[in-house]
């Protein structure tokens, strides 16, 4: 019999809060972290908006160098500090801390990134120009995106299973789920895991409009810009940050009386084998992630009441995951709720899918389901549906059994089941 896992620990910093408890607070009340970016090089842009973590000294902002020093901060990148500050929550969280050499063998980190550092790349384009000795020796280390999860291991001692994901947009979730199964398989009893995501730039930013991928209609009303499944969504907004999760085994961590947020079930992985940026135009894709984690869950398509979907705010995305899901449930959701967080943070690209976990492990424990920021007018795919909006909604169910979904650039599909813990 598979080893069970709990999540233990949980760690943020985003758009809506540097914290878990700001960040949960925020997204119930409805709050949108999207703002105007500032500088000239966005002013030529189609799309003048993102979703960034609010950096600085004042109230709510966060000061990077309360957690790293100067000469940490000139070697790694900007999503790697992200994660270090994340990490260092959730295991604060999660009373993790452990000192004998046993328990760091077991303990193993799983953090993924969807894009290298795009503007430490510019930069360093640009020092070259002036000569050899003008490039960092840190500029590969801040470039590789498993470097979050080294500094992590590094930090904490960790030496378990040290292995990083990059699939686009699915990332945060892949990292989860193989987390997940290096516990199961007694690779580790303890992993760090989730994604970090930091490459807003005007590069970033040109190489996404010129993709269609981007909102640009509402530079002069940012915070109305990402609207999942409305039908006055035209793209999705770029944001940054980064979530931790600290998965466990069961046994583990009722032995050391850990605080227990909620039950991986299943996780499952699919191909759409079909485009690069457009998922299959039927959902073939999400329906098989979907199924599968189901299947290793062990759990029927009826016994789920809530999707945190991956609906990123595109016209064609959106509309094909709600055909997925009717699908995955025979056209029947009278019992089923929907969401989607990216109303109210943008899209973390490699972070997204782990940031959307935590969310949906707290809507697990608390029993409160997040709305979907901007959902005025409901696409046509989502009549049947009810698609969380506007508020907050209570979860009645008692089993609370939930599916998180990640979509990825390539045609790379992640499905996550998570359970109430009983």
């Amino acid at each position: 019999m598979n080893r069970r896992v709990v999540v233990t620990g949980l760690g943020t910093v985003s758009p809506l809060g540097n914290d878990v408890k700001s960040a949960w607070i925020n997204l119930l009340s409805g709050k949108s972290g999207v703002q105007k970016l500032n500088g000239k090089d966005y002013e030529k842009l189609p799309c003048k908006i993102a979703a960034v973590v609010k950096q600085g000294t004042g109230t709510n902002e966060l000061n990077v160098q309360d957690h790293i020093t100067k000469s940490e901060l000139r070697t790694i990148s900007l999503g790697t500090a992200f994660a270090l500050i994340a990490a260092a929550e959730a295991l604060g969280d999660a009373k993790w801390h452990p000192t004998d050499k046993i328990s760091k063998q077991r303990s193993g980190v799983c953090v993924g990134m969807g894009m290298a550092d795009l503007q430490t790349i510019s930069e360093t384009s640009e020092a070259l120009k002036q000569g050899y000795n003008k490039v960092s020796p840190y500029f590969v280390p801040k470039i590789l995106p498993n470097m979050a999860a080294g500094h992590i291991s590094m930090k904490h001692g960790f030496q378990g299973p040290n292995h990083t994901v990059s699939t686009a947009c699915a990332t945060g979730c892949h990292a989860i789920g193989d987390a997940y199964k290096f516990i199961q398989n007694d690779y580790a009893d303890v992993m760090v895991c989730g994604g970090a995501e930091a490459c807003i730039s005007p590069l970033a930013i040109a190489g996404f409009c010129r993709l269609r991928a981007l909102a640009t209609s509402f530079n002069d009303n940012p915070m109305a810009a990402s609207r999942p499944f409305d039908s006055k969504r035209e793209g999705f907004v770029m944001g940054e940050g980064a979530a931790v999760l600290i998965l466990e085994e069961l046994n583990h961590a009722v032995s050391r009386n850990a605080p227990i947020y909620a039950e991986v079930l299943g996780y499952g992985l699919s191909g759409d084998a079909s485009h690069i940026t457009s998922p299959h135009e039927d959902g073939d894709g999400a329906l098989l992630a979907m199924s599968r984690a189901l299947k290793d869950a062990n759990v029927s398509p009826k016994e789920v009441t809530y999707i945190n979907a991956h609906a990123t705010s595109t016209p064609l995305g959106d509309g094909i995951e709600l055909k997925a899901i009717s699908r995955l449930l025979d056209q029947d959701t009278s019992r089923l709720s929907v969401s989607s967080s990216k109303g109210a943070h943008g899209h973390l690209l490699g972070a997204a899918g782990n940031l959307e976990a935590l969310f949906t492990i707290l809507a697990c424990h608390y029993g409160q389901i997040p709305p979907t920021v901007n959902l005025e007018n409901k696409c046509e795919e989502g009549k049947n549906i009810n698609i969380v909006s506007k508020s907050a909604q209570a979860w009645d169910s008692d089993s609370r059994i939930a599916l998180k979904n990640s979509f990825g650039f390539g045609g790379t599909n992640a499905s996550l089941c998570f359970g109430r813990f009983r």
